[in-house]
């Protein structure tokens, strides 16, 4: 089987947007170009890849795992097309940033605001995404710089953890709101917006719940630290955050609490230990870094893992 990288890229834009009329903006070609590029793909795999509902296509979970394969070599194949004109346009550089959601509504866009005030010419590259990506990412060289969670998947990356004190965060009519500290025996039977089972903050609040022996409420379950925030400024819940998905939020409609026992977020800034970083990357890593100091919460200096 022989699959034509047109056709990838038609069928990566359509899960990207959604519709192919998106899809065909987003390549600069006809929509029907898009759908005889899709039909030759499926054909060519044997596979029905999207459903349509209400105007737009859905994806099989073949197709899901199709493009979870798909994406690294797409954005790949932009990354360079990006690099070609960046070099034709002689850019003055190119900063290259990935970070986990939590920190990306907030916290990085306004460091590279403040590293790209005297670096007016410089070209940015910034996306959020899961951390296991953003790992990928920086170890396939589409980025130099990532700020993920832990567990590192891969040896060759150069890593600065550091651990972040998550809060909990509740709405300021909730009469919890009058303690200074909450306990699990003080959030007994209090509704909980929470992560997947799998992410470590919701094992580890979890755990804290088991050991003082008192339920858990695990009432809505959700992918995003913003999504958990959400619920909770509409009053249904309370929910764990990092400092990042809270700080940086200046809605009204929440407050946050310490929470005892303390929970850590474990997180890293990464680069790659197989290539060197520019000389751009190597100043906005210091610049970070700095940034990120006040948020360790041993107050030690973050310094690269041995």
């Amino acid at each position: 089987m022989r699959l034509r990288f047109r056709q990838l890229q038609a069928f990566h834009a359509v899960i990207e947007s959604g519709t192919a009329t998106g899809a065909a903006e987003a390549l600069g070609i006809s929509q029907p170009g898009i759908s005889n590029l899709l039909t030759e793909l499926e054909r060519q795999t044997g596979l029905k890849l999207f459903e349509r509902l209400h105007g737009r296509l859905i994806p099989t979970p073949e197709a899901e795992m199709m493009h979870r394969e798909i994406d690294t070599v797409v954005r790949g194949l932009d990354h360079v097309t990006q690099t070609v004109v960046d070099l034709q346009n002689k850019q003055a550089g190119q900063l290259q940033v990935a970070s986990q959601h939590s920190m990306s509504f907030g916290f990085v866009p306004q460091a590279i605001a403040e590293f790209a005030k005297s670096r007016p010419d410089m070209n940015i590259s910034f996306q959020s995404q899961y951390s296991s990506k953003i790992q990928e990412w920086v170890l396939s060289g589409l980025f130099e710089i990532g700020i993920c969670e832990m567990p590192m998947l891969y040896d060759t990356l150069h890593v600065y953890p550091l651990s972040v004190e998550t809060r909990i965060a509740l709405h300021p009519d909730n009469p919890l709101a009058a303690h200074d500290v909450l306990t699990p025996a003080a959030l007994q039977n209090e509704p909980f917006v929470v992560m997947g089972p799998d992410h470590i903050t919701q094992r580890r609040l979890r755990d804290a719940f088991e050991q003082a022996g008192v339920p858990l409420n695990a009432r809505i379950h959700s992918h995003l630290f913003k999504n958990l925030l959400a619920f909770v400024k509409e009053g249904m819940c309370v929910a764990l955050l990092d400092r990042f998905g809270v700080e940086f939020d200046y809605d009204d409609r929440f407050v946050t609490r310490q929470f005892d026992p303390p929970i850590m977020m474990e997180m890293a800034v990464i680069t790659s230990a197989t290539r060197p970083l520019s000389q751009l990357g190597k100043e906005f890593l210091e610049l970070l870094l700095n940034k990120l100091q006040p948020y360790k919460a041993d107050g030690t200096p973050i310094t690269r893992a041995k």
